[in-house]
């Protein structure tokens, strides 16, 4: 944190609740705020998964990554993290604002640690290539003390040195030319699906296609979610949906008029991984007319190739 808010006037803030481990889910929760008055804020959260049932879904558990215009990128250099943010254009309001996350996988138990690094620096700006690194590596340190502290035994990344920027809502490119996280979604046009925004794939738990039409107005949204994410989309399905089945009840199937998910094992333990696509159009038409057979069939190959890189099993498709 140091690095980021600087060694003086600093006031510190923490907390540790709960414990790692238990036959019912861990409830570890262990919560540091650093300010820097005039400089900027770091806000650390470390929860131990999977939780006990009745958190999930609530809000209180700090996995979700706000549903953003701009696609949260991929950590990479070996970590399973994320950055996101609200924008990522220099002078934008909330530029110097952005959140890191780093999932632990721990070693042959089923557990993991979620370390969420909430970053807001008063004259910085994610648009400088050397900002980005420095807001991660709060993460990853964090991650490896955390390992070292509850005995996880995770395979860690590396140094992190670059991390790319956020992608933003008009930086959308053709979809057959997909290399990333819309790589094999194939297109329609019924649905006038031709364009993408995407990521690259690293093992982020948490991935996302945004799939457009020409002009790149949006039409889809494709998901996938892992670990405490799954188990937390899962949770808020249940609990806000009312609908008859959902993800928690069966590893796939349809959602309202125009949403599918499917679902993958995953290895050692795991929670079993989440794919989810979702009507995106502003003016309704893909859910007022859905084409089904095309959202089944872009379900189908985002969820093969992203549990493909995670080392899941073929998912199950609706």
């Amino acid at each position: 944190m140091r690095a980021v808010l600087g060694d003086s006037g600093l006031d510190v803030t923490s907390s540790t609740k709960g414990a790692f481990g238990g036959g019912h889910g861990t409830s570890l929760d262990v919560r540091c705020q650093v300010t820097a008055e005039g400089r900027g804020r770091v806000g650390v959260t470390i929860s131990g998964a999977p939780r006990p049932r009745a958190e999930y879904g609530t809000g209180e558990l700090s996995t979700a990554v706000p549903a953003r215009d701009t696609l949260p990128v991929p950590v990479g250099h070996g970590w399973s993290g994320l950055l996101a943010t609200d924008n990522a254009r220099q002078g934008d309001p909330g530029d110097g604002r952005a959140t890191a996350a780093v999932l632990l996988d721990c070693a042959g138990s089923g557990r993991s640690l979620l370390i969420t690094v909430e970053t807001a620096l008063g004259g910085a700006t994610l648009d400088d290539p050397a900002t980005r690194p420095s807001f991660v590596r709060t993460a990853t340190a964090t991650a490896q003390r955390a390992d070292d502290r509850w005995d996880c035994g995770a395979r860690l990344g590396k140094q992190v040195y670059d991390v790319d920027l956020p992608v933003n809502k008009d930086e959308y490119e053709p979809l057959l030319g997909a290399t990333g996280t819309c790589a094999t979604v194939p297109t329609a046009a019924r649905s006038a699906v031709s364009t993408a925004r995407e990521t690259a794939r690293a093992r982020a738990p948490r991935e996302i296609c945004a799939l457009g039409a020409r002009d790149g107005s949006p039409r889809y949204r494709l998901d996938a979610y892992y670990g405490p994410y799954a188990e937390d989309a899962r949770a808020q399905y249940t609990r806000n949906d009312g609908e008859d089945v959902t993800p928690a009840e069966k590893p796939a199937g349809r959602l309202g008029r125009s949403a599918y998910w499917a679902g993958a094992d995953c290895p050692d333990g795991a929670p079993r991984a989440l794919y989810l696509i979702r009507a995106d159009d502003a003016d309704g038409d893909a859910r007022a007319r859905p084409d089904l057979g095309y959202e089944r069939a872009a379900l189908s190959a985002f969820a093969t190739r992203s549990a493909e890189d995670h080392g899941c099993a073929e998912p199950v498709t609706p």
